[in-house]
């Protein structure tokens, strides 16, 4: 009944065959695939010896298949509703399409191609002829959790409220009972699923919310919340024991604020998650923050910065000693900038050490300290014993008072390079948040080398961005010629970029190199309007110079530049 390969073909032999691996890589994947007890072709990408892609390209072009990327693809209701989640999930499989030319054919995009039971299994099921298509495992499972994740997790969730009102129609609060609930029931797999679909939409935070009759889950993609799914509030208690189980933090306290961190791996990724709760009118709330070392640890090449910020980024981190300070409010990349930085400066002749709180990402070959307030190990005490350990380089997580900030100066004086955040708006504002700290202009002007600013816009679909000619209003935000043509783009909307209009962001800067002329400016007490004029005089570009490129460009939208700009 299927359209395809009857005559089942070995992977490793297909592989061989094409020059993709050698003998003793397949045999080393065989050992360790018998060890792990998986399919050989999630071995070989586990391992390393092959990307996912490079598989699928592989047996499209053994087996004279299609190949299919769904990313952004549309699948009509009447093809999703042929067969329930749980054999898409147990075959990695997922029809997108019938056969144009014949309806009774159904097209399906599979990992595996070659398993002859899962076509059979599905040709039984839907009645239909089945037309086999390569895709990648993650390219599939992404699609099956974009159009089942939700469903799947809302009867979880129903299948959870009803064993918890048969039970216990008062629902208990004794930690000993709800800590064997919780861990005996479907509450798990919500938990667990809630964070996987967050991590595979590219989500930063998710928000888990009482309100006044239902608990509300959002995610926020590319700065921005959205809410991904609602429960019934029965489910509240339940979910943040979990939550607090896994975190390490006390499930009977319900009345204080409590942090904790969870590591989960999804899609062969690490996530470093932290997590914040908090007591609020209607049940505690709970904020889980997602990390994970790839997207901490960037290529320089990815920041964003054009060739001649480049040059400045690079300017400043060959300073041999002095203060780098990445300023910005919460969410604007500063810890991403700063990790690229150190990663930059890690190499086998300088000693790296850290303070943060927390780490948000482990970096081989850099001592790295997490604070710890209770135990009397602060920012200031932490950076104390750090200078006894012969560092070169310093990072210290956030600049937050002045003992800290006079340290980092000290430290700076005497032959450190030290590398920190500080919450300001602008670089040459961040003179003058040094000075409110208590720091003398003369220690600022000698410590400090280079400022970077920096805020996050987001980036304009390619797919669905729409053209339109900039009025007067616009070329004046612009700065540009009033009397030339100039075509900016607005977001659009898309399966692609689920309907937001857009998809991903890159970060805009203002690096500011401590030139003589500034020390002069900032030694003598001058404010911060006459430094960012000596600035721009020298050439560097202000956050809103930085963001009306990227609307030139068609990159982002004159909203996402009012955003983060509001100087004229």
């Amino acid at each position: 009944m299927e359209i395809g390969i009857r005559k089942k073909k070995r992977l490793g032999d297909i592989l061989i065959e094409q020059g993709l691996i050698n003998s003793d890589q397949l045999a080393e994947a065989l050992v360790e695939q018998k060890a792990r007890k998986a399919k050989l072709g999630e071995t070989l990408v586990e391992l390393g010896i092959l990307k996912e892609i490079d598989i699928a390209k592989a047996l499209q072009k053994q087996l004279g298949l299609g190949f299919i990327s769904l990313q952004g693809l549309q699948i009509e209701p009447e093809v999703v509703e042929l067969v329930n989640d749980s054999i898409l999930r147990k075959y990695n499989l997922m029809p997108f399409e019938f056969n144009p030319i014949n309806p009774n054919v159904l097209r399906v995009a599979m990992s595996d191609p070659m398993d002859i039971f899962a076509i059979d299994d599905l040709s039984i099921v839907t009645n239909l002829q089945i037309e086999p298509v390569v895709a990648t495992k993650t390219d599939v499972t992404a699609t099956i959790d974009k159009y089942f994740s939700t469903s799947e997790a809302q009867n979880v969730a129903e299948q959870y409220t009803s064993e918890r009102k048969e039970k216990n129609k008062k629902a208990e609060e004794a930690n000993a009972a709800a800590n064997e609930e919780v861990d005996n029931s479907p509450i798990v797999v919500l938990v667990k699923t809630i964070i996987e679909q967050a991590a595979r939409q590219r989500c930063s935070d998710i928000h888990i919310e009482a309100l006044e009759s239902k608990v509300r889950i959002r995610y926020r993609i590319d700065g921005h919340l959205k809410e991904a799914m609602s429960y019934d509030l029965e489910l509240l208690s339940a979910i943040v024991a979990r939550i607090k189980i896994i975190g390490g933090m006390d499930i009977s306290e319900k009345r204080k604020p409590q942090d904790g961190r969870i590591t989960q791996v999804v899609d062969r990724t690490e996530y470093d998650i932290r997590v914040s709760i908090l007591p609020t009118v209607y049940g505690e709330k709970v904020v889980m923050r997602l990390t994970s070392k790839e997207g901490l640890t960037k290529p320089k090449s990815a920041l964003g910065l054009d060739e001649e910020e480049m040059k400045r980024f690079d300017n400043i981190l060959a300073n041999p000693h002095g203060i780098v300070l990445v300023t910005g409010p919460t969410g604007s990349g500063k810890s991403t900038t700063l990790y690229t930085a150190l990663s930059e400066l890690n190499t086998e002749d300088v000693n790296i050490i850290t303070v943060e709180d927390p780490v948000e990402a482990n970096i081989n070959g850099i001592n790295q300290v997490h604070v710890n307030a209770k135990a009397g190990l602060t920012f200031a005490a932490a950076l104390r014993s750090i200078l006894r350990q012969d560092p070169d380089i310093i990072m210290i997580g956030e600049i937050r008072d002045g003992e800290t900030a006079s340290i980092a100066v000290q430290a700076a004086i005497t032959g450190h390079l030290v590398v920190s955040t500080l919450h300001t708006n602008s670089a040459s504002a961040t003179v003058s948040r040094l000075a409110d700290m208590g720091i003398e202009e003369y220690l600022i002007a000698d410590s400090v080398v280079g400022i970077i600013a920096q805020r996050l816009v987001r980036r304009l679909c390619p797919k669905c961005k729409k053209a339109k000619q900039a009025d007067d209003i616009e070329k004046r935000m612009l700065n540009v010629d009033l009397d030339k043509e100039y075509t900016i783009y607005e977001p659009g909307g898309c399966n692609e970029c689920g309907d937001t209009g857009f998809k991903g962001r890159i970060g805009t800067y203002e690096i500011m190199t401590v030139s003589p002329a500034i020390k002069n400016i900032i030694a003598r007490g001058g404010d911060s309007e006459e430094i960012k004029a000596k600035a721009v005089e020298e050439g560097m570009s202000t956050l809103r110079m930085s963001a009306s490129k990227y609307v030139l460009q068609g990159i982002t939208s004159m909203k996402e530049m009012k955003k983060i700009s509001f100087e004229s």
